[in-house]
């Protein structure tokens, strides 16, 4: 059955995207940590493989949590075009703004914060900021993990948050997978609003 046909049957629909750049060679850096999350979150939840949609130019995942059918978008534009992606995606299926859950980093946020806001200005993230300007509104759910660390003060953040995660770091990213898996979870069964949580 089609995607679309399958989303319908279903009154209840949560759209969680995993913010980050397309090409391999971003794979690993501070700035696809939001991919790189929304991924565990499939993976742990054993939704569908990833696919790729020509559509909505992405990698689609679905499942079911609580009666709730749940896609998973990993656009697969560049960072600051991923409002492209989600207007499309509202546009075609009618979605409720509060039915949208945005993950990515934040290198205002220590590595181990994370941080969920139900509404509020971008914070200069340009992914945050594309979807903010196509859907021309800021009241969606997102869940903001920290990247920062010593060296942030010390290069420009546009080639800051293009390197990899250092080896002794590493460790503390599995740590927020996990944890961030959780916050989700929790989302779905909204029981979660403003927080910040240090791992």
């Amino acid at each position: 059955m089609r995607l679309k046909q399958e989303l319908l049957k279903n009154k209840i629909m949560l759209i969680i995207v995993g913010l980050g750049n397309p090409i391999k060679s971003y794979l690993g850096t501070r700035h696809n940590i939001g991919q790189a999350v929304v991924s565990y979150f499939q993976k742990m939840k054993n939704f569908k493989d990833f696919s790729f949609n020509k559509k909505f130019f992405s990698f689609i995942s679905e499942g079911m949590i609580d009666d709730k059918k749940i896609i998973l978008v990993l656009p697969q534009t560049f960072m600051n075009e991923s409002g492209k992606v989600i207007k499309k995606i509202f546009e075609n299926w009618k979605l409720k703004i509060k039915n949208l859950i945005v993950v990515h980093d934040d290198i205002d946020l220590p590595l181990g914060k994370i941080r969920v806001r139900t509404s509020g200005s971008s914070g200069g993230h340009k992914g945050v900021q594309s979807i903010i300007d196509a859907l021309k509104r800021d009241d969606f759910i997102r869940i903001k993990i920290g990247v920062a660390n010593e060296r942030r003060k010390k290069i420009p953040a546009d080639k800051f948050v293009l390197e990899k995660f250092e080896k002794d770091e590493k460790e503390i990213v599995e740590k927020i997978k996990i944890k961030t898996v959780d916050i989700l979870s929790n989302l779905i069964k909204n029981k979660i609003k403003n927080q910040t949580f240090s791992l």
